[in-house]
């Protein structure tokens, strides 16, 4: 544990200073901005809020989850609609414009959410405590109150300051037990239901739009609590709460976009996603159709359409390959200032809205604070002050915004290969797996197992007898007599090798299919173990 953990430290601290992720303790300057503890909310808040305390509220998140940003309600109407409010935490209370702490968060942009922990973008007090909508607490919160019909249509909707208290605090399968459990018929069940039915029209309305669902391999580390070891990997499963979750928050952020939008038609902080050239997706639909699959890719809807109907008889991880594989043709969705853009450019491409941002996420990331302010101000319940309003102004953060955004993307992306690495460094496994692209001399494959993705190159000075074909057309590279092809089933061999701590490199080689020179034995032969992988004969192509 003590060399893990200190190749942990090493490796931590190089890759939030190698990605410029502002990580050091936070200023007195800013820690003197914060409320005193014990704190409670003041009378007169109660006056300028909707005090919404009596109502079922309840927030749904990953297990271990301090930094609650959202909470939901859902109760029946009498006209047979039902009344569902999504709640805020209200950040930009505390938070005031040019103070130190605003300064800070601005420059942090985002939180960094690492394997092993957080790197805040507003000190814990807030983030974790007082901010945070923990259950039986007293909070504030910024809510986006629907009346919907049962099919899921907005009958009206409004904006309001609010107080709340939540009455539990549930991860996605605790919330997915209740909701299954018909027996239970609390408020808090039941409530849960009625969101659950909802959720799932709205994204049949998304999906009939053009929305795309795409599909990136997420993992999870188990990690040791005495030697912060990762014991334990796997690739996150999502619920049908997750997808509850995800339905309300797209709602609320599409409605939000539209109001302030239309408040502040020069300076909305919002977030698009540009169309790609088509040119983007031919990998795509070549390897498609070697595989006997058609993919339009003229239109968002027809690529929705298309990977709604991409299925292979026996092979159904052919469907979330393709979508991963659709994920990397995309841009790079990105924050702007409305005023310096034309309107038919706001259009987001995955989500199919020709208007988005981002409100639901203050706590951990800038721009919904920006937005709050915004809508406060169009609300009437905040002024608004002079570089909010200046469109300069407010496209010159959006530019630092999205840096800071990419910039905590590639040190998770880091983190979660060291972690793997620690994961697998006493470790040689035989492993299932995909071929996700085919190079001139190597293949990049996809381990579904554990989520994992790496590059096999293929030659080397001893196979310079070995005749490489690449054919890059049909996705397909032919080495001797071997053939391998986008999308087809391999095995691989997993392991770590150690050069030093700050330089471990996960390496993957290919075991089957057998090419002489190339492969490497399996590890039940090697080893004499009989892993759970299944012997060549019995692989199927």
């Amino acid at each position: 544990g003590i060399n893990a953990e200190y190749g942990q430290a090493v490796v931590s601290t190089q890759s939030t200073g190698e990605h410029d992720i502002p990580h050091l303790p936070f200023s007195q300057g800013v820690l003197d901005c914060l409320p005193k503890l014990p704190w409670a909310i003041a009378d007169y808040e109660f006056v300028l809020r909707e005090d919404l305390r009596h109502l079922c509220v309840c927030s749904v998140d990953p297990p271990g989850c301090t930094d609650i940003d959202d909470a939901l309600h859902f109760r029946k109407l009498g006209n047979g609609n039902a009344e569902v409010g999504v709640h805020i935490a209200d950040l930009s209370y505390f938070v005031r414009p040019g103070s130190a702490l605003d300064l800070e968060a601005q420059k942090r942009g985002t939180s960094v959410y690492l394997c092993d922990k957080r790197i805040d973008m507003v000190p814990d007090v807030l983030s974790s405590n007082l901010c945070s909508l923990r259950s039986n607490e007293d909070r504030l919160a910024f809510s986006a109150i629907f009346e919907m019909t049962p099919d899921g249509e907005i009958i009206d909707r409004r904006f309001c300051k609010t107080v709340i208290r939540s009455v539990a605090s549930l991860t996605y399968a605790e919330a997915q037990i209740l909701i299954d459990d018909k027996h239970r018929v609390d408020p808090l069940s039941e409530g849960l239901r009625g969101l659950n039915e909802l959720a799932k029209k709205l994204k049949q309305q998304r999906i009939e739009a053009g929305a795309l669902t795409l599909a990136s391999p997420e993992v999870r580390f188990h990690i040791d609590s005495e030697t912060h070891d990762p014991i334990g990997i796997e690739t996150k499963e999502l619920k049908e709460t997750n997808s509850m979750i995800e339905e309300f928050m797209l709602l609320a952020n599409c409605e939000v976009a539209r109001y302030i939008e239309k408040a502040f038609p020069q300076c909305a902080v919002l977030r698009r996603h540009p169309s790609p050239p088509l040119s983007n997706f031919d990998l795509l639909v070549n390897a498609a159709a070697v595989k006997g699959v058609k993919v339009s890719c003229s239109s968002n809807r027809e690529l929705a359409y298309s990977l709604e109907h991409a299925d292979i008889p026996g092979d159904p991880f052919f469907n979330i390959l393709l979508r991963i594989v659709s994920t990397r043709c995309m841009m790079q969705a990105v924050y702007f200032c409305s005023g310096m853009l034309p309107e038919e450019e706001y259009f987001h491409y995955g989500l199919a809205v020709p208007c988005y941002t981002h409100f639901t996420s203050p706590i951990r990331r800038y721009p919904d604070l920006l937005v709050h302010r915004l809508l406060a101000a169009s609300v009437g319940y905040d002024k608004t002050y002079t570089e909010l309003l200046d469109r300069n102004k407010v496209h010159e953060w959006c530019e630092n915004l999205n840096y800071r955004h990419h910039q905590a993307q590639l040190v998770q992306r880091a983190s979660i290969a060291l972690h793997t690495q620690l994961y697998f460094k006493d470790k040689c496994l035989d492993e299932d797996a995909y071929i996700l692209f085919v190079r001139r001399n190597a293949i990049v494959v996809l381990v579904r197992r554990y989520g994992l993705e790496s590059t096999i190159f293929l030659k080397s000075d001893k196979q310079s007898s070995v005749e490489f074909k690449y054919e890059e057309e049909k996705c397909k590279l032919t080495i001797g007599k071997v053939t391998l092809q986008m999308f087809d089933r391999v095995i691989v061999q997993i392991s770590v090798e150690d050069c030093s701590i700050q330089h471990r490199k996960l390496r993957m080689k290919l075991v089957i299919p057998v090419i002489p020179g190339v492969s490497v034995e399996p590890i039940y032969v090697t080893m004499g173990k009989d892993e759970h992988i299944p012997r060549p004969d019995t692989l199927k192509p």
